[in-house]
């Protein structure tokens, strides 16, 4: 029987340190693994392709501005977007709180006519997801596609009021009522549960000071949307899911399957969100999920 010195084991061959006399030079290969992969680059998705450039026009909604796109606008642009942010009566600066949804639709299909825009993605958010319909009867050649973000999609000769369950909608009426001027102001403790319920209690504060009374009458006007509902443009739904803005549960209300199904035929985008702070606080997240809502 063989025994060993485990102290003292055969060691394997050693390679080569000089090159035999008779042996051609050898080339040291490159293999292909040795390249640096794209993603070492860029650990984000978009390296497996080049985003296609699109025109935006991003319009917001309720108790918000044009402001309420700035992160989100930033980030499209960084991917070589062009991005128009249109403000419409009522909101931002403007103090007049009569301004009709009419007046509204009109300010931002002349934006687009005055800046000569064509082939864009018409983007709503929540109330502007009426106006997105509206705007779209009156520029559908303008148009390339629609995207409503967790935003109101009517049916023909309804109002936005009647998207709300009927408690949502006698609160909403006694806010107008106990206004001065027919605006309706969300008190602070129904944004923060519903509308920035995925943000801290000090992010829902900061979000807070920037909202401003929102005119009440275009909740309550009824809409002719015939004209919509016979437009070929593509369109697309991208459905935040942990907005609670409209309340959740009941198969009568919502924002999606309930208003996105009136779409027809037409792309899902989903993604974990709230109504408000996520877009705020994650424009990056958001940004990405409008564009896979919009690219070809």
């Amino acid at each position: 029987m063989m025994t060993y010195n485990y102290e003292n084991l055969p060691q394997p061959l050693q390679s080569w340190t000089f090159q035999h006399p008779n042996q051609p030079p050898v080339p040291h290969p490159v293999w292909p693994y040795i390249a640096q992969a794209p993603w070492a680059q860029d650990l984000e998705h978009e390296f497996r392709e080049r985003d296609q450039p699109l025109t935006f026009v991003l319009v917001h909604g309720s108790w918000a501005d044009a402001s309420f796109w700035s992160g989100i606008a930033a980030e499209l642009r960084k991917k070589g977007h062009t991005v128009y942010v249109p403000e419409f009566p009522g909101h931002g600066a403007d103090p007049n709180k009569a301004a009709t949804h009419a007046m509204m639709t009109k300010s931002i299909a002349d934006y687009v006519t005055s800046h000569n825009l064509k082939n864009i993605i018409l983007v709503g958010h929540s109330f502007g997801g009426s106006l997105v319909q509206k705007v779209a009867e009156l520029i559908p050649d303008r148009l390339k596609r629609l995207v409503f973000m967790n935003a109101f999609v009517l049916k023909d000769g309804g109002s936005l009021a009647d998207e709300f369950p009927p408690s949502m909608k006698a609160m909403f009426k006694q806010l107008v009522e106990s206004s001065k001027d027919n605006t309706v102001l969300l008190p602070f403790p129904l944004f923060r549960e519903s509308f920035a319920n995925l943000a801290s209690y000090a992010q829902a504060q900061q979000l807070y000071k920037k909202v401003t009374p929102e005119p009440a009458g275009p909740l309550f006007e009824k809409f002719d949307l015939k004209k919509f509902y016979s437009l070929q443009v593509p369109k697309s739904y991208v459905h935040l899911m942990e907005d609670t803005a409209i309340p959740l549960g009941n198969p009568e209300y919502g924002w999606h399957p309930h208003m996105s199904s009136r779409l027809g035929l037409y792309r899902f985008i989903q993604a974990h969100g709230d109504h408000m702070s996520t877009a705020q606080f994650e424009p990056k997240l958001i940004a990405r999920k409008i564009y896979e809502a919009s690219r070809d």
